[in-house]
């Protein structure tokens, strides 16, 4: 297997685009990424899109296609890529074992969604398919229903409590405040976050991911030429992928995501690195209780002590992993489809140097990057390192 390198990123913000199309987004995202890389249309040898439910959001199916073409990459092979919340890590993981196997040089990978065009309740539907359709979305559960099981279960297994998730939406949001990509650019107390009304108990408002717009995309290319189009490199150490049942009640506990622990693992042994090597982590908080969990699964703290991690300031900018600098799901917004691309688009900013200097890591070297789908049927995690 060859190296692979990012090469080029660029994205769209993130938020309620009501005058721009599915089509506009992708277009803006790829175009950036592509200039960003410095390559030609040429250059670029096929196109893989994460992209969950366009056709339950506006109608739209056979995404693949529509990105090639409003990419201007046709008559390139381009690939959609579904897996839920986790279609833009997916797309991600196949670009790279495209360049990887050697089957490419350069390809281009994007993630998008376009959300709100539709009722609050049509798009609640829409997600709810991530889940088990005959067991859950039947009965009536929906995803803050779902993770408010989890966060119920690790409150009372470990102690954990709602100031702790609480505190998980203070940090992103505070981090938000720089990124000019993020859908809420505005920082929350404690008291408004615990104020903010129960959507499904102990998740209130302010604990979830907003329904959001936007477009995300990267360049691959083999790391053996990427100098010919970029000085700032960022190499693919890792790329991993694990799966779990869809049904919460058949996992084997509520208050971990084994998809994550086996992904995490996997990632951590591929690249040769451990936890402490790492200076930066984008994990999937669609729910504060989400963040807590994936510290917890990554292996950064023991399981039952990631509400405490959060509250001691340990996944501060300042403290032993910085988490989510970006805003997170949370705070950037959750376009389902980009997301993946987007967390991995802000680990590599980080890398590069290109971060919001409010947030910006001081010699960051090595990265990670966690995507989840559903409440963890499938789980993502790619590692970067600096390669320049």
């Amino acid at each position: 297997m060859r190296s692979v390198s990012v090469i080029g990123v660029g994205q769209t913000k993130f938020g309620e685009h009501w005058n721009d199309s599915l089509r506009d987004l992708v277009t803006d995202a790829g175009v950036a990424a592509i200039s960003d890389a410095n390559v030609e249309g040429k250059d670029v040898q096929a196109v893989f899109g994460g992209c969950m439910a366009a056709g339950r959001f506006i109608g739209q199916e056979h995404i693949g296609a529509l990105l090639a073409d409003q990419m201007g990459l046709n008559p390139l092979p381009a690939v959609r890529v579904e897996a839920a919340c986790a279609s833009g890590g997916v797309a991600l993981r196949m670009g790279y074992l495209a360049v990887a196997s050697g089957m490419y040089d350069v390809v281009a990978v994007a993630g998008v969604e376009k959300m709100t065009d539709v009722s609050t309740e049509d798009a609640a539907v829409a997600l709810a398919g991530a889940g088990d359709q005959e067991w859950e979305l039947f009965n009536g559960a929906t995803f803050p229903a779902i993770y408010a099981l989890m966060a119920q279960r690790h409150m009372l297994d470990f102690g954990t409590t709602e100031e702790q998730m609480a505190l998980c939406a203070v940090k992103n949001h505070g981090h938000a405040v720089s990124n000019p990509y993020a859908q809420f650019r505005k920082a929350v107390s404690l008291e408004q976050v615990m104020d903010s009304g129960y959507i499904a108990s102990p998740l209130k408002l302010l604990d979830c991911s907003p329904l959001t717009d936007g477009a995300a995309a990267l360049v691959l290319c083999a790391s053996e030429k990427a100098s010919k189009f970029t000085d700032k490199p960022v190499d693919v150490m890792a790329s991993t992928q694990a799966s779990d049942t869809l049904a919460l009640h058949e996992r084997e506990t509520l208050t971990g995501l084994k998809a994550t622990q086996v992904a995490g693992r996997d990632a951590f042994k591929q690249a040769g690195i451990s936890q402490k090597d790492v200076d930066v982590l984008e994990c999937h908080d669609c729910f504060s209780i989400a963040q807590i969990m994936a510290l917890e699964d990554l292996g950064f703290c023991r399981k039952g002590t990631g509400g405490k991690f959060v509250e001691e300031g340990r996944s501060d900018k300042d403290g032993e992993i910085p988490t989510n600098l970006s805003g997170g799901l949370k705070a950037v917004g959750h376009p389902v489809g980009a997301s993946g691309v987007r967390e991995a688009i802000d680990v590599v900013r980080q890398l590069r140097g290109d971060a919001p200097k409010e947030v910006q890591l001081k010699d960051a070297k090595i990265g990670v990057s966690h995507n989840v789908g559903g409440s963890g049927a499938t789980v993502v995690v790619h590692a970067f390192k600096r390669g320049f």
